[in-house]
């Protein structure tokens, strides 16, 4: 069974809408902790980021939305994802341990490269431009799955799967035998199967964070549609 996550910015409605996508089909919930300099995301989640802040959602706050949400959807993995500014400034030990006390299974940090502060237990990121060098590094760190980004560049919707994830599937099975999970660009259906079709499962950022404006119906809607998509993959 391909593995369907998706990803929502932490915020006061955050929690329900984590439980609505769950409903929907969800495997795990990546939840952003907003950064006033997201380097890594495109407009749809900078938005998201600037909204999150002017809610007044600091560190203390995430965490508080982490805990909530772990309390509704208690044996889903939630995975917050951030950088490592934040971390720098809460108190990298201090972070890690608070956010698996609030039920975080994991943590992305989108600019921390493979090889810095190992001590640090978090899922990796590689992209097609990665070494093979790095993507070794990456997955001998990487927690429990490896984050395949499939285009050089931010987050966001595009048009169509990117054709450079065919190719970062095959080096990284090469190295490692970690669940590959491809994200970045993935907004569709049809993305949904693409991308499943090579890796192991999923992420859905962008469009997942625009359909969360409509509600949870709404985003429950939308993963249902994505959860057909991706099981298709197997079943045909």
């Amino acid at each position: 069974m391909k593995t369907l996550i998706v990803y929502l910015m932490s915020g006061s409605e955050t929690p329900e809408l984590a439980a609505a996508a769950v409903e929907g089909g969800a495997d795990l919930v990546e939840l952003g902790f907003p950064f006033s300099d997201p380097l890594a995301d495109g407009p749809v989640i900078r938005r998201a980021a600037e909204r999150a802040l002017g809610e007044g959602m600091r560190t203390v706050a995430c965490l508080e939305c982490l805990a909530r949400t772990h309390e509704l959807v208690p044996n889903v993995p939630l995975v917050p994802m951030t950088y490592s500014a934040l971390l720098e400034a809460y108190g990298w030990e201090r972070f890690a341990t608070d956010a698996h006390d609030a039920g975080a299974s994991s943590m992305i940090l989108a600019d921390l490269p493979a090889g810095e502060r190992p001590e640090l237990k978090r899922i990796q990121l590689v992209a097609p431009t990665s070494t093979d060098e790095r993507l070794r590094i990456a997955a001998e760190q990487t927690d429990g799955w490896l984050y395949l980004v499939t285009v050089t560049g931010t987050t966001g919707t595009r048009t169509g799967l990117s054709p450079a994830l065919a190719g970062l599937v095959t080096r990284a099975r090469a190295i490692t035998d970690a669940p590959l999970y491809a994200g970045f660009g993935i907004s569709t259906p049809d993305d949904a199967r693409a991308a499943a079709g090579l890796a192991d499962g999923i992420v859905v950022g962008s469009r997942a964070v625009e359909v969360a404006e409509g509600g949870p119906d709404a985003l429950r809607e939308y993963v249902c549609t994505l959860r057909e998509a991706v099981d298709s993959v197997v079943t045909n």
